[in-house]
């Protein structure tokens, strides 16, 4: 081969070389696009939350007394209050009319009684201790 055919199939070389880097760059600006970004996170977080939903349904179907439970707890502790309200009105209810109507201890709110602060003695001032001293 000549030098000349050896320089030209290094220009050939180069060209494709470029061509081949240039469509590389086009398919990472496509990929890097905010839109494309956005896209695909949103499709793996929907994939990722239908997988979640199936396992947590299966966790179900295999123990749903557990669950039950589970829920009935969640429910009971969210609904405390209107909870001990019904009971406190059913408890009212059911007693007899001569009884007086106080709360069930167990079923009164505490209240906590307002401390005191601590008082120290007063202090007599540096001018006033020094002049009874001078005094005496």
């Amino acid at each position: 081969m000549s030098e000349t055919a050896k320089i030209l199939a290094a220009q050939i070389e180069v060209e494709r070389t470029r061509a081949a880097l240039m469509e590389t760059v086009r398919e990472l600006q496509k990929r890097l696009q905010p839109k494309t970004l956005a896209s695909e996170a949103w499709e793996k977080a929907k994939e990722k939350g239908a997988d979640l939903a199936e396992d947590a349904v299966d966790a179900v179907k295999s123990r749903p007394v557990a669950v039950g439970g589970v829920v009935a707890a969640l429910t009971m502790f969210l609904a405390r209050e209107p909870i001990k309200d019904a009971a406190v009105k059913l408890y009212d209810a059911m007693t007899s009319k001569e009884e007086p109507k106080a709360k069930a201890a167990a079923l009164k709110p505490r209240k906590t009684p307002a401390r005191a602060p601590a008082r120290r003695p007063a202090r007599k001032p540096v001018a006033a201790a020094r002049k009874t001293e001078k005094a005496t």
